[in-house]
């Protein structure tokens, strides 16, 4: 059993954490924030989850830049029409290098 702090990192890091790991078993979290490994003969140890988790949440948020952009770019036929209009240079500058400047890569 591992105990968990943060309910939003459980839910959204430990099932792919356990299937990388291969875990082939379900597990449980009770109220008591604590994964009960159910049905499996050799479940990942509590470090290797753990190290798991960070890694993935490590790669999430190395890309949390492109799902700011994302949410930010027009809809695509927005974007086509001011090609059409204006020109790939005009939509570069006007539409593409706001959106860059204001999410940059770290």
């Amino acid at each position: 059993m591992i105990p968990m702090i943060d309910k939003t990192i459980f839910a959204q890091y430990v099932p792919q954490a356990a299937r990388a790991l291969g875990a082939n078993s379900m597990f449980s979290n009770n109220d008591s924030e604590v994964v009960d490994w159910m049905d499996n003969e050799n479940p990942p140890t509590d470090e290797a989850l753990n190290a798991k988790i960070a890694e993935l949440k490590a790669e999430s948020d190395a890309q949390e830049y492109a799902r700011q952009r994302k949410a930010e770019y027009p809809d695509w036929r927005t974007q086509l029409n001011k090609i059409y209009d204006d020109g790939i240079d005009a939509w570069k500058t006007d539409m593409v290098d706001p959106v860059k400047a204001k999410f940059p890569k770290p």
